[in-house]
């Protein structure tokens, strides 16, 4: 595995448990890990969403533009491919 894979995957995983977190625990890492669907199809609520976008801009600090399109928050890659595009990693904060 390449060291940006494995970045990736960190990524992917801190994501799930952020996700799972913001659902106060409603919804498993491993469940998030796993879907194939989108994440309201889990149980991933309106109000958890907001949980979500919070948590995500304050571990990673980035700003999440939701005035436009934000189907970025449909399914886990999504989301994960647009905080790796704002330089966000695995390890909170920026990667560089």
């Amino acid at each position: 595995m390449t060291a940006a894979a494995a970045a990736g995957t960190g990524l992917r995983s801190r994501v799930a448990e952020l996700v799972s977190s913001a659902t106060d625990g409603e919804v498993t890492p491993a469940e998030i890990l796993g879907a194939e669907g989108s994440l309201t199809a889990l149980g991933v609520s309106s109000l958890a969403f907001l949980r979500l976008i919070d948590s995500l801009e304050e571990e990673f600090g980035i700003v999440l533009d939701l005035d436009g399109t934000f189907r970025f928050l449909d399914d886990l890659d999504g989301l994960v491919g647009q905080l790796a595009g704002q330089g966000a990693g695995s390890d909170g904060g920026h990667d560089g």
